[in-house]
């Protein structure tokens, strides 16, 4: 892929933990729950569920995800120059573990319509970001992908949430923000 770069390589350091360790700490922060979707070289959708997901800059409008560079997924999304994020709603957490499963067509059943580029985009989202990628950089093991948002559309609806190996509801307010 001619987007990655490598020029910031990350000094190795013999961390004093294990991988598990490091992902229970991580687990302790709550994430939104995304399905990205794009389609193959034939127009064959292909979507997984990820809560790497982060904004970036509302100047120029970018998001940031990753993906693990062993997933089967990983050639198609990058060799893919758009993709949609799916922000989900509370009453999604079903499509969230359909997207998070290998196997079978994970679109089989799901209602989807066609975004920018033929992308599929999930129906009943709470929010559906269509982006084209802008850039994306090596991680680790993970590569991080870059996009430029180009059209939204967002539902006054709760949306879903993660921690701790569980899905969560984001509905009760402790005080407005500052």
């Amino acid at each position: 892929m001619s987007f990655i770069s490598t020029s910031s390589p990350v000094s190795p350091v013999t961390p004093v933990f294990s991988q598990h360790e490091l992902r229970r700490a991580l687990g302790a922060f709550v994430t939104g729950v995304t399905v990205i979707t794009t389609l193959d070289e034939t127009g064959r959708p292909i979507g997984l569920t990820a809560n790497s997901f982060a904004s970036v800059s509302l100047e120029p409008p970018l998001i940031l995800w990753s993906q693990s560079r062993t997933a089967p997924s990983y050639p198609v999304f990058c060799n893919a120059s758009r993709f949609a994020v799916s922000i989900l709603a509370a009453h999604q957490d079903d499509i969230s573990d359909r997207f998070a499963r290998g196997g079978a067509d994970k679109f089989q059943g799901v209602a989807v319509r066609a975004g920018l580029g033929g992308v599929p985009l999930i129906e009943g989202a709470a929010a559906t970001l269509e982006c084209s990628l802008a850039a994306a950089y090596e991680g680790g093991d993970h590569t991080v992908f870059l996009g430029r948002v180009e059209r939204i559309e967002q539902r006054d609806m709760e949306s879903l949430a993660y921690a701790h190996g569980r899905y969560r509801l984001t509905t009760e307010l402790v005080r407005e923000a500052a």
